[in-house]
């Protein structure tokens, strides 16, 4: 089973278009895809257009049954979308014991069923991001061509080794698996800049760099128009690059948690 976490501290870094598009990718593939967002802006059904009648709140803090709080996006991607509450049940969240488990707890027992959970978390430091990174324990974090993004990056690095550190003591059971460029136009003095500072990531944090998703005017478009990529320019390049992605992430993943059912088998 494939879980991940898309997250980058720094915001408009095309993070909330890469999980939704690596969802579709993988849906397209006939995986089932669990979509979870936790960035109180909501971007995920906004991005698509989509209209959901229950929220992350209504299923962690008003006791909604699971399956009520899903939006279906497509047909094999169930949506758990987030809303101005989030921050709410974050705060309410911050006072149980062992905080950042609480997705183990409350997405574990609900994955059944699903071949990929895919979490879209706020450009932020906060509670739910390291609740999302305890449970998936693979991080994919998008960098514009910008040095903010970069700095964003280096945050949310450095989030994930933090909690390798307090919980799992220094273990990388937490992993930044990538860097991911975005937006990427090989024309631009600035992005020789970004990709020699992602190359310095990678060397001194031991975080590769993904294959680039080129800059393409379609991703606008097709937010704009409330699709997903693959409906609104279904030969956009961008689309080309994060099927490859896809491709990438499914058997770097896929053989992982393979090799891991099978550890926990033979012990």
């Amino acid at each position: 089973m494939i879980r991940l976490t898309i997250s980058n501290q720094r915001g408009g870094v095309a993070k909330t278009t890469t999980a939704v598009t690596l969802a579709r990718c993988w849906a397209d593939e006939g995986l089932k895809v669990l979509l979870i967002d936790t960035d109180p802006q909501a971007s995920v059904h906004s991005l698509i257009g989509a209209k959901p009648s229950q929220f992350l709140f209504d299923f962690l803090v008003n006791g909604y049954a699971f399956k009520e709080c899903l939006t279906r996006i497509h047909d094999n991607i169930d949506l758990l979308a987030s809303s101005r509450d989030t921050n709410r049940a974050e705060d309410i969240i911050s006072t149980q014991m062992a905080r950042e488990h609480a997705f183990i707890h409350a997405f574990g027992q609900n994955e059944t069923g699903y071949d990929v959970v895919l979490i879209d978390v706020a450009p932020s430091i906060g509670l739910f991001q390291a609740c999302a990174m305890m449970y998936t324990r693979d991080v994919v974090v998008p960098v514009g061509m910008e040095m903010l993004s970069i700095q964003g990056a280096l945050a949310s690095i450095n989030s994930a080794d933090s909690l390798n550190h307090f919980f799992h003591k220094d273990k990388k059971v937490v992993q930044t698996i990538g860097t991911l460029p975005v937006m990427v136009d090989r024309r631009m003095q600035m992005t020789t800049t970004i990709m020699e500072a992602l190359d310095g990531i990678a060397n001194r944090h031991n975080v590769p760099v993904f294959p680039l998703i080129r800059t393409d005017s379609s991703v606008v478009k097709a937010g704009r128009h409330r699709q997903f990529l693959q409906d609104y320019d279904p030969k956009s390049r961008a689309l080309e690059d994060y099927r490859a992605l896809a491709q990438i992430l499914r058997k770097k993943l896929g053989e992982a948690s393979d090799a891991n059912q099978l550890a926990a088998e033979t012990i």
